[in-house]
This record gives C-alpha cells, sequence and structure tokens, in this order.
C-alpha cells in the first residue's frame, strides 16, 4: 500500500431497536484491518443514508424500494403493547387489537408498524417521537403499540407490555443499494447469513489480495485452493440461514401507518 491510499472501511447503518453487535464481533474477527464504523439512524432516515452514501448498508425496517435497494429479510419482530404495570391489560398473557378499542393508544410520527387503521381511540395529537410516547404511557395517559426491541429500547420501571397477538409486525432486513454491491457487502452478507470463512462464498483477506481504496477487492497473486472430492463427488460449503433475535420470527413488514387525531384520555388500571 502506497502513502496515498486509505485503508477499506465498512459503514453500517442502523435503526432504534436492532443490535448488530453479533454480527460486528464476527466480522471484526474475520477482518480485523478493515474498521466497520456504525451510523445510528432513525428509521426513517435509514433509506435516504445509503442513498446518499453515508454507509455502506444497512440493518433497517421493512418495506423498502425494491426498486433501488436489495433486501435480505432476516427476521420479523413482536408486536407489544406497552402499558402502566397496574394496567387492566396486564392480567392476560397476551392481548389482541380488539382489547385495546376502548384505551387512547398513541401512534408517534415515526411509528414503524403498518398499520391500515391505527387501533383504539387516538390521542389528541400524536408524539414526536416513540420515546416521547413512552413517556406519556409512564404519565398514565394512553397506552402504545409497538416491536417488541423498541419496548425494550425505552424501558422503564414502571411500565411493562404485552404481546398483541393480531397486530402488524416489523420485518427487520439487510439493506445496500443494489448497483453498490461491493465486496465488502458481500462479506457482511456472508455474516449474516452464517457463512462460515470457508464458505464458497465466503471470501478471507488471504483469497482477496490488495483491496482498492473504495473497499472493491482486487486479487493480486492470489491462488485458490482446489475443491476436495469425495466419492467421486466435489465437497461444497452449505448455507445457514441468519439466527432470529428471541421474540422475532420470519415475516413480512408492513406499510405506511395513517395520522390519526382525537381525544386524550386515561389507561384504565386495576384496582
Amino acid at each position: 500500500m502506497t502513502g496515498s491510499e486509505t485503508s477499506p472501511t465498512f459503514r453500517l447503518a442502523y435503526v432504534p431497536g436492532v443490535t448488530p453487535a453479533k454480527w460486528v464481533r464476527i466480522w471484526n474477527e474475520r477482518l480485523p484491518d478493515v474498521p466497520l464504523t456504525l451510523v445510528q439512524v432513525p428509521a426513517a432516515d435509514a433509506p435516504a443514508t445509503l442513498r446518499d452514501g453515508a454507509a455502506d448498508a444497512g440493518i433497517l425496517r421493512l418495506p423498502v424500494d425494491r426498486a433501488f435497494f436489495s433486501a435480505i429479510p432476516l427476521y420479523t419482530e413482536t408486536t407489544v403493547v406497552v402499558v402502566p404495570k397496574d394496567h387492566l391489560l396486564t392480567a392476560a398473557e397476551e392481548v389482541t387489537v380488539a382489547d385495546l378499542a376502548e384505551e387512547v393508544v398513541f401512534h408517534p410520527l415515526d411509528d414503524v408498524l403498518g398499520w391500515e387503521q391505527p387501533p383504539g381511540e387516538p390521542a389528541f395529537e400524536r408524539p414526536a417521537t416513540t420515546e416521547d410516547a413512552v413517556e406519556l404511557v409512564a404519565a398514565g395517559v394512553g397506552v402504545l403499540v409497538v416491536p417488541q426491541s423498541l419496548a425494550r429500547l425505552y424501558h422503564r420501571r414502571d411500565l411493562t407490555y404485552r404481546p398483541v397477538a393480531d397486530a402488524p409486525q416489523s420485518g427487520v432486513a439487510l439493506t445496500w443499494p443494489e448497483e453498490a454491491t461491493t465486496d465488502l457487502v458481500e462479506d457482511f452478507i456472508g455474516i449474516v447469513r452464517g457463512r462460515t470463512v470457508n464458505s464458497t462464498r465466503g471470501r478471507t483477506r488471504s483469497q482477496d489480495g490488495e483491496r482498492s481504496k473504495d473497499g472493491q477487492g482486487q486479487e493480486k497473486n492470489a491462488r485458490r485452493k482446489p475443491a476436495t472430492t469425495r466419492g467421486g463427488r466435489t465437497v461444497t460449503g452449505q448455507k445457514s440461514g441468519a439466527r432470529n433475535p428471541k421474540g422475532t420470527k420470519s415475516a413480512k413488514g408492513g406499510a405506511k401507518g395513517a395520522k390519526g387525531g382525537g381525544r386524550q384520555g386515561g389507561s384504565r388500571r386495576r384496582s
């Protein structure tokens, strides 16, 4: 490497509630000389971050524009309702949207669930953020329906949550601009898909040779070992899917939510 060249880096955007730590750890083990920089962005701003080139890839909430982005769905989150600990809804292990009919349900402006029609009674005005809505729930003004990871992110001692069985769910996907599928992006794809270092589609630093400063690999005098054979058949690696975090499952993301306006009320509490 000459003095005029810049060492490659990989910038990974992620939205609130997402925890990329496991994949970052594997990246650092496999590519220790390629720093991975995390870029936390609001869910609504994440697509623009990738379009503008401020990050190479991102772990975003679905849906995304498939005409511009490539996306690999990773998991779908359980949806929960956040309530005060003494609320009537805590008497059940799981609730339904119908159970929220008489509740004031906050629908923050940064909502990530694909509601066709938000449940319950709308609040007088929509909170600016999910974090603001959680504060209002703690004040006993209403309840909030969010992906479970956001309920955990903004957890308070005086609040709890219950799964909402029939609510829309939020899908999470590894996303990147389709026309910017660099070698480093391919490396990260291999990590989230659970490929091993020696996978036929996984790449190691010794195989890559030197990388150009824009992060795309170039092989220089690198030799590949021939595939071994057993019984006349070539032995190749198998892909394994990415593991889903606790409280998640495979499903599709939803569409944009609708605005709501209405009255301000209080939460029902157990006597």
